[in-house]
């Protein structure tokens, strides 16, 4: 009998498979070791191979596909639902094999390599973000327990810090057991902010030479991380029937729990890309901030939004407007047109 379809559940070391022929019939169950992947599927013939989406999906989608193999990637929140009973292994692989097969199922477009090269450098960041964030924090109690106390942001920290270890007379007011601990922080704190630029200028080179994330950048609230991390990520914006599906996809809509004619609508859902929601969300308040005396028809309508509703209402609000604008360009490759301000009178 002729495989089809296979479905394929990734591990570390032990793979699973369930093929099924065109009448769906299984012709084989069977477990692979990671050696054997490769020499198994480079004698089988042409199929389709489903695959959930994971760490290390995309690199197995792009092996398979060199090898003539149709692959498709799926969300695992989609393909949970076809499984019948229990959880192992080889129940993974005959849902996978399942889902890859319904009509219906909406699939994950597989990343390039340079694609999961610039993710991996935003995911690098935003570790060693929160490390400077842990470190400057422990910093900051430690020196108040000693009455030293800097203004908020981390360069007003920085300052402090250099005053404290620049003073003649010997870091007065600090112990030298204090001292040590204290030098140990700071030193770790202007590493982590020495490696957080120089990956800051690692995606400003490659923002620079793409056309698509210099066009996003252009819109209130993208910049540079922002337009990076948008581009890295979609890559066929074709795949979302419109900007609202988008701005869904981000987690960027209500929840629904509604049946007939109730509607009934929760909070954000926030499902989806955590790390991009995260970006436009922090990018819009920052907008808010800056908006106040302009005249611009954003500037008016979010005026007038934060007279009736709160501050983080409003930035979400702004953000799912800003990501129906991401999808919008990505999808046309126009540029973005800065509206002008409102007439007079």
């Amino acid at each position: 009998m002729k495989i089809t379809t296979i479905g394929l559940d990734l591990a570390k070391s032990v793979f699973q498979i369930h093929a099924v022929d065109e009448e769906g019939m299984t012709v084989l169950v069977k477990r692979l070791r990671r050696k054997q992947m490769l020499p198994f599927f480079t004698k089988l013939s042409s199929c389709l191979i489903g695959i959930e989406a994971c760490g290390s999906a995309h690199y197995w989608a792009r092996t398979l596909v060199a090898l003539g193999h149709e692959v498709k990637l799926m969300p695992p929140a989609y393909v949970k639902a076809y499984v019948k009973r229990g959880k192992n292994d080889a129940a993974d692989a005959e849902a996978i094999c399942e889902a890859v097969r319904r009509p219906t199922m909406r699939f994950v477009p597989i990343k390039s390599i340079e694609q999961q090269s610039i993710l991996m450098v935003h995911r690098t960041r935003s570790l060693i973000v929160r490390q400077r964030t842990m470190a400057a924090n422990a910093l900051r109690a430690h020196l108040a327990e000693f009455g030293r106390v800097a203004n908020p942001g981390i360069r007003n920290l920085q300052k402090l810090v250099r005053q404290i270890f620049e003073e003649k007379d010997g870091d007065a007011g600090l112990p030298e057991m204090a001292q040590m601990a204290l030098k140990t922080l700071v030193r770790r704190l202007f590493e982590l902010e020495e490696e957080i630029q120089a990956l800051n200028r690692k995606l400003l080179e490659w923002h620079r030479e793409n056309e698509a994330s210099r066009r996003l950048a252009a819109i209130p609230g993208v910049g540079v991380i922002t337009a990076t991390a948008m581009v890295a990520t979609v890559s066929d914006p074709g795949q979302f029937r419109s900007g609202r599906q988008f701005a869904a996809w981000l987690g960027l809509v209500p929840k629904q729990n509604s049946s007939g004619d109730k509607v009934r609508l929760g909070g954000i859902s926030k499902q989806g890309d955590r790390y991009l929601r995260r970006l436009l969300v922090v990018g819009a308040t920052a907008v808010i901030r800056h908006c106040k005396n302009k005249e611009t028809p954003l500037a008016f309508w979010l005026n007038n939004l934060l007279e009736k509703k709160p501050v983080r209402v409003v930035s979400v609000a702004l953000a799912n407007k800003t990501a129906r604008i991401v999808w919008a360009l990505l999808l046309r490759g126009e540029k973005y047109r800065i509206q002008p301000p409102a007439a007079q009178g």
